[in-house]
């Protein structure tokens, strides 16, 4: 694996890691206890803190990039496994 590959595929995973990481630990103004601006969305987060998010997203990225990196040098897991159409 060339390092681009192997940077492309850690984006891959940090993208989606961020998406799973954006849901916790955010309160909406209600949960909160504070006044919402008018025209405000009731879902929006009262205490977005990005480098938070940020830092848990680049720690899980880089944790499910290991994992994935190891299974590529030793072959844990591989394609031939999870052939359903073998005789």
């Amino acid at each position: 694996m060339t390092w681009t590959s192997g940077l492309a595929i850690y984006m891959l995973f940090w993208v989606t890691s961020a998406f799973i990481v954006l849901p916790f630990h955010a309160r909406t103004h209600d949960e909160a206890g504070l006044s919402k601006i008018p025209g405000q969305a009731d879902s929006a987060p009262a205490n977005f803190r990005p480098l938070r998010v940020i830092l848990w997203t680049t720690l899980i990225s880089a944790a499910i990039f290991a994992l994935y990196y190891a299974n590529w040098v030793f072959g844990w897991v591989t394609a031939d496994m999870f052939d359903v159409f073998a005789d």
